[in-house]
This record gives structure tokens, sequence and C-alpha cells, in this order.
């Protein structure tokens, strides 16, 4: 499989994507140097918001997304895989679902569960390894409901926030789905239809749902 090309989802050549990447272009950057500078941008730079989801394939391409303010965490994921992969930075996106215990009488009401699925995070090939990463909670967020933010040093695991600062449990990977190639449309949207009928509501033209 490769890792770097460009593709539908990951339009790399696209000016969006090109203007984000301008500054992280120089020759005096390392690899790592680069993907903590992405990481951080697009962890911060983009208000994460669960609460808006498309079943519109052209909505999670990188340059549509980069126009936004806003994006969840599969949304803020494509950002970065996309800006890796137009500096020559192997990235794929890795799928599971979480289980959220802080702040998420919201998301019970809405979705009947606390239960986030399918969550994106980035897979980044540095130094001969692979690396997990997550960019979804910008700093404010984190702020706002006292979890300290994910930090990436390009060299160990990052995407994990398992408890908040007073040692109550945030978050927890329940189940994997792997690593793509590309941005699994087809495979997010049924995943959707199976744990979220109510989204649905027997209607499979619905085009997007917002909370």
């Amino acid at each position: 499989m490769d890792y770097s090309k460009s593709t539908f989802f990951f339009d790399t050549q696209s000016k969006e994507i090109q203007d984000i990447i301008a500054d992280y272009q120089s020759n005096s950057l390392s690899k790592k140097e680069i993907t903590i500078g992405l990481y951080n941008f697009v962890r911060d730079h983009w208000r994460y918001n669960p609460f808006k989801i498309s079943f519109v394939k052209e909505n999670y391409k990188a340059s549509e997304i980069a126009k936004r303010d806003q994006g969840n965490c599969i949304e803020k994921s494509i950002i970065l895989i996309t800006c890796l992969r137009a500096l020559g930075i192997p990235a794929r996106l890795h799928l599971g679902k979480v289980k959220n215990h802080i702040a998420v009488e919201s998301l019970t009401k809405k979705l009947g569960t606390n239960e986030l699925t399918p969550h994106g995070m980035v897979n980044v090939f540095l130094d001969g390894k692979w690396l997990k990463m997550s960019p979804a909670f910008n700093k404010e967020l984190c702020e706002r409901f006292q979890v300290e933010p994910l930090e990436f040093d390009g060299e160990n695991n990052s995407f994990l926030q398992q408890y908040n600062s007073h040692g109550d449990e945030f978050m927890e990977y329940i189940e994997d789905y792997g690593f793509f190639e590309d941005v699994p449309i087809d495979f997010m949207i049924q995943n959707l239809k199976d744990n979220y009928p109510k989204i649905f509501k027997n209607d499979d033209k619905v085009k997007e749902y917002d909370f």
C-alpha cells in the first residue's frame, strides 16, 4: 500500500493544502519537526465538533475541510494526513470506537449512548516506525473539560486521554477497526447506520445530521 500518495480525499496538490504546508517546506526542518508542527497546528486551528456528521463524500476532501473552522476527529485527521503526505511523510487513517465519560450528556441524549464511532486518529511513519497521534481535541476544549491536551513528541504514541486532571476517567478505546490507505467512506456510513439507527429515521437519503 502507498501511504504517501494523493487521493480524492487526501488531495495533496490542492491550493488549500499547499497554503497550509507552505511554512513547513524549509530544508532545515526534519520530518519529526514538520510532523510536530503540523500536529499542533491542526489540533488547535480547527475547533473539535463531534455534533455534525456528513454523509456526503465530497465533504471529506481535505481541501473542503480546510475551508471550515471546525471539524470532527476524522475530518481533522484527514487534514493532518494530507498535509503530511504532501510533504512526503507517510501517514494513514486509523479508525475505532471510543467511549467518553465526561460531558457526554448531549451525546447520550441525541445518540442514546456515550460511544463515538467511527473515531479517527492518525498513524505517521517516522524514523522507521508507525506512531499513533490524535489531533482531535483543541487546547480550548481540553481546558474546559480540565484535560491535559495531547502533545506529540515525534517518538511516542499520543492518542488517548484516559483521565482528566482530577484522575477521573475521560475516554477509552473499546474497538479497533484498523488503518486505511484512503478514507473508507462506505465503511464509515455503514458503521454509523449500524451504531446510530435513529440518525437515519428510516431515511437512507439523509445527507447530514446536526445534533
